[in-house]
């Protein structure tokens, strides 16, 4: 008898090795119960109906309202410029001492005026809860749920703190001089230290003990859909000094606020609603404990919490991260959501950074791609491996496929990847696995032995692998090296290379105790003595 003949025979003795019966066959890895889906799928996206009737409606008061409503937004910004002017006059851009004296108190005063009076001449009815806290009280104020600019009302309530702003808006005309006006935290994109350097700002600003205006910032760093709140970054949070949250509510039965709509689209739509009510509220002031000031993440995480219980909603764990996902998903013709993972749990957990991610996302396309609705389903997945469907193919599939809806969504591939498939994947189990395909032990895997173990292994006799063993030899045979570099570029298979073994373990210990022994499970010899014996002692049993 051959050895690839003998070990197909050994894999022929397991309980569940023949096709039929993957319920025996026992699971590879168990599965992980850590990640549950988020709440909300989607918190970046707003599908917003609008019925015939008010389709009418907005045509005939846009008719009226929006070049009324234009016209008057464009007169207060005009008037409001030279009081920026003013205050900013012989100023830097990037401000190294605070604005003072009557300078900032007049063009507070009126700029805070302006601001009420243009957003009521967009048609803004502002309702007002809580109290605004002092700069002693709380420098910063932090507001969620942040879903458009007109959220910039927050700021025109609290009285013009400083905002965190992108430096080319303070370069826009009109615009950056009213930004500047404010005395912005400006954030540079170009350069390597703008991060460290603005987090070195905002600790001298919160800490200047009422030299610096409070400053104003929105935590989630991204626009939703208010369904949610996504992970606060912990800038604001890192001074450890208190905080104000500020609660942002838009009763409205139109919504039509929402990230991914143009601009003037969102101006439009605004402008030509009778009105649009927005609720401002400020809750208690949050002070960090000492366990807090020393973590940042544990701050915010609790004053998140705190906001989405007054809001009424959950929290999950998207991030900006989630919406680059997103965007590249469509990119790569998958539908958009398919690209959200919850990244800040998924990189925390798995230990991903954003490249491993995203290159996960351009694995994942070449699969689903061609799928209805861009998710994985067992054919695909077959397909992808060059591999028939069958029952160990199917349990893995199974351990994919964690809500057990028949598919895998890229979130799922994710999990599934770092999970079972990663930690399978080693230098130390590649070389296992290469020994077990390595029948004769010569330093080479052949096309029989390849598919002898295959068969034995995924329980189809008839398997026809020629195609995926011609992906990884480069001639007539595979050695080590382009072993290893396929399994490391296509770790969905370190599972089904590593079957066989599991399959050898099993059987080993489903023999009584005193004929069980302690082979090396790298050694894939197989006596046909011992083999006669343990088929004998299953028997028996």
């Amino acid at each position: 008898m051959s050895r690839c003949a003998e070990a197909a025979a050994v894999a022929a003795t397991v309980p569940g090795a023949g096709v039929g019966d993957a319920g025996v066959r026992p699971s590879m890895v168990p599965r992980q119960a850590s990640f549950f889906p988020p709440p909300v799928p989607n918190p970046f996206v707003q599908q917003t109906q609008i019925g015939a009737a008010r389709r009418i409606q907005i045509f005939l008061l846009g008719i009226i309202l929006l070049p009324i409503r234009v016209l008057l937004v464009a007169l207060i910004l005009l008037l409001a410029w030279p009081f920026a002017a003013v205050s900013t006059a012989c100023c830097p851009e990037k401000l190294t001492h605070p604005i003072t004296g009557w300078r900032r108190q007049i063009t507070q005063t009126a700029l805070k005026f302006l601001g009420h009076a243009m957003f009521f001449s967009m048609g803004f009815i502002v309702t007002v809860k809580g109290r605004v806290a002092s700069p002693l009280e709380a420098p910063v104020f932090v507001v969620a749920p942040h879903s458009t600019f007109f959220d910039g009302i927050a700021c025109v309530v609290a009285g013009l703190p400083s905002l965190v702003s992108r430096s080319e808006n303070a370069q826009a005309p009109l615009v950056g001089r009213l930004l500047r006006a404010v005395q912005p935290i400006l954030v540079s994109r170009v350069d390597p230290d703008s991060r460290k350097n603005t987090i070195n700002e905002i600790i001298k600003r919160t800490t200047s003990e009422g030299k610096w205006p409070q400053i104003l910032v929105f935590p989630e760093g991204t626009c939703t859909n208010r369904s949610c709140l996504i992970t606060f970054k912990p800038g604001a949070f890192i001074p450890g000094v208190p905080v104000q949250p500020i609660l942002l509510r838009y009763p409205n039965k139109l919504i039509s606020l929402s990230l991914f709509k143009f601009c003037i689209q969102l101006c439009v739509l605004t402008f030509c609603q009778p009105f649009t009510k927005v609720e401002v509220e400020f809750m208690p002031v949050q002070v960090p404990s000492d366990e807090e000031k020393d973590d940042p993440v544990l701050f915010a995480n609790r004053v998140r919490k705190l906001m989405a219980e007054a809001l009424g909603i959950p929290v999950t764990d998207h991030t900006y991260e989630d919406c680059r996902l997103m965007i590249s998903a469509g990119q790569l013709t998958l539908p958009m959501e398919a690209g959200l993972v919850e990244f800040t749990k998924i990189s925390r957990k798995l230990k991903l950074d954003w490249d491993g991610v995203r290159k996960h996302l351009d694995e994942y396309a070449s699969i689903a791609s061609s799928s209805k609705g861009g998710r994985i389903g067992i054919e695909e997945f077959a397909e992808y491996l060059k591999l028939p469907v069958s029952d160990v193919l199917r349990q893995l599939f199974a351990l994919f496929d964690r809500n057990h809806d028949g598919s895998i969504d890229f979130r799922e591939y994710v999990i599934g990847l770092a999970v079972l498939c990663n930690p399978a994947n080693t230098e130390e189990i590649i070389q296992v696995a290469f020994k077990l395909f390595d029948v004769d032990e010569d330093g080479y895997i052949t096309e029989e032995e390849f598919s002898t173990i295959l068969q034995a292994s995924l329980g189809v006799p008839d398997l026809d692998v020629s195609g995926l063993f011609k992906e990884i030899a480069q001639g007539d045979s595979i050695s080590y090296e382009e072993f290893k570099t396929f399994a490391l570029k296509h770790p969905e298979y370190a599972k089904i290379f590593t079957t066989y073994l599991d399959l050898q373990t099993c059987h080993v210990f489903s023999l009584p105790k005193e004929v069980q022994t302690a082979p090396s499970i790298a050694s894939n010899k197989v006596s046909p003595e011992k083999h006669e014996e343990s088929t004998s002692a299953k028997k028996d049993d």
